[in-house]
């Protein structure tokens, strides 16, 4: 029962570390990266569908983004959703091929991306925190319940601790890369 839960709160971490890296993936830097334009919606024949499945999306340069519709009339509309998008870019189309630069940061959008990105590493630490909550929930019942001795509860209490510890320290190191990252001109 013991280690049922360990693992079930280790995997429930991880999931929140990996969905902090996707969450920091799409905070644009000045550098150009195919990710940021993941989850744009194109309108194709009147219903949604990921940019991503009309197109194909590569990198010209550092700092340009090429989108190669499979159907040259999707070009505006690819280019429209683009920007559309509350990422801040302006797409121009040339020929079949629309093209998206990555504007330079002002030192002001700099300092608001640090703050989001702050607030992104905080709620991956509150939703770990919750994971060692609903753990040692589980781990306080079986006691209750008596199907686990007291020594066990403690033990157990302390690794979901430790966990609990090893992946702070790893949303924390997450958000001083990219924080560097965001800072580097």
């Amino acid at each position: 029962m013991i280690p049922e839960i360990k693992k079930g709160a280790e995997q429930r971490m991880v999931k929140s570390v990996e969905a902090l890296k996707a969450d920091l993936g799409k905070v644009r830097t000045g550098r150009a990266h195919a990710g940021i334009l993941d989850h744009i919606q194109v309108d194709y024949y009147g219903s949604p569908t990921p940019l991503s499945q009309v197109a194909n999306v590569t990198l010209i340069d550092a700092r340009t983004i090429g989108v190669t519709p499979w159907e040259k009339k999707m070009a505006s509309v690819i280019e429209k959703a683009i920007r559309d998008s509350d990422l801040g870019l302006n797409p121009s189309t040339t020929g079949d091929l629309v093209r998206v630069p990555m504007p330079a940061l002002t030192e002001e959008r700099r300092r608001d991306l640090i703050k989001v990105v702050r607030g992104e590493a905080e709620d991956a630490r509150i939703a770990v925190r919750n994971v060692r909550r609903d753990a040692n929930a589980e781990l306080k019942a079986l006691l209750k319940d008596r199907k686990i001795a007291e020594d066990d509860e403690r033990r157990a209490q302390d690794d979901v601790q430790k966990l609990t510890d090893r992946f702070i320290a790893e949303i924390d190191k997450l958000l001083q890369v990219k924080e560097s990252e965001l800072l580097a001109v």
